[in-house]
């Protein structure tokens, strides 16, 4: 068998990532509602099991995981990163799949590109693009659609889902902007791997990992095990070769699979409605991602995937 050429490989890593994430989300929802696994519970033990992980694999490489603590300006941004980007993200995440689902969560948060280009538009004082208008439309159609069914007398999720899943897109859209500094001095493995240890450290004064909430068996432990490692650290590992091989443009259009692969894992497993106005709407979401990348340049390349899924 020949060798995959760089392309192949990076879009096979994208892939992989996105397979990991969508999987992961659906994970979740399994220990929330099947095994009582409470979201506080679920965000603290990731946060700082993934973070430690992700530190030792950064050392391990040969980085300096101490030098972004010695410049005043960067340890301030980071601990801001840390709690109102990582731990916001990952919670509203979280939050929203525990009160919706894994498939309608995962694809509310892809909301969260549109926010971006919606947040540029204004910083730079300039008219929206087409590309920009059109992808405001659809995630505003794509939003309507998923949350009323097609039937827009009626709320079809809880006012809760739709608050974590619009948050969601919020937390990701400030995740995605705020660590551009950073990302140009220290190694994105690095500043994910403090940013999550830090919320992690700042979310025990919520939830205590030493309380353990639940039942416990092997599904359990399979379920979050997959989470931590398979949907986090691998999930990570893999997009970050990714777009090293092909850039942050393409990746994040391979990792479109991530809301596809969570709707389908959360029906076919967890047996999930999601029919096909809910398709519909999915689709108008996930096709923002394409549309903006028609203008890449307004919107910040960042290879800071929020991997909560």
């Amino acid at each position: 068998m020949s060798r995959l050429s760089e392309h192949q490989a990076g879009a096979l890593l994208a892939l992989m990532s996105a397979v990991f994430w969508g999987v992961s989300g659906a994970s979740a929802q399994f220990v929330f509602e099947r095994k009582g696994v409470t979201v506080d519970f679920l965000v603290t033990y990731r946060l700082l099991s993934a973070g430690i992980l992700l530190l030792l694999y950064a050392r391990l490489r040969g980085f300096s995981i101490w030098g972004i603590w010695r410049e005043r300006w960067a340890a301030i941004s980071l601990l801001i990163f840390g709690i109102v980007g990582m731990l916001a993200v990952q919670y509203t995440y979280f939050a929203a799949i525990h009160y919706s689902n894994a498939a309608t969560g995962t694809i509310l948060q892809y909301v969260g590109p549109t926010f971006i280009a919606v947040y540029f538009v204004f910083v730079r004082r300039r008219l929206p693009t087409l590309p920009e208008a059109a992808a405001v439309a659809l995630a505003f159609l794509g939003t309507v659609l998923l949350v009323t069914h097609g039937d827009l007398g009626t709320l079809e999720i809880s006012a809760a889902a739709l608050f974590w899943g619009l948050s969601s897109a919020l937390a990701l859209a400030f995740y995605s902007i705020y660590p551009l500094k950073l990302l140009r001095h220290f190694p994105a493995t690095v500043l994910v791997g403090w940013s999550m240890v830090i919320g992690g450290i700042g979310f025990t004064a919520f939830s205590l990992p030493t309380t353990v909430p639940g039942t416990w068996d092997f599904s359990t432990f399979a379920a979050v095990a997959f989470i931590v490692f398979f949907g986090t650290f691998i999930g990570f590992y893999s997009y970050l070769g990714a777009v090293k091989r092909i850039g942050p443009e393409k990746s994040s259009l391979y990792a479109c699979a991530e809301p596809l692969t969570a709707a389908l894992v959360a029906v076919l497993w967890l047996d999930v409605p999601f029919g096909l106005v809910d398709w519909a709407g999915a689709a108008c979401i996930v096709a923002t991602i394409f549309i903006l990348n028609v203008t890449p340049t307004h919107v910040p390349d960042t290879v800071v995937k929020p991997s909560p899924q």
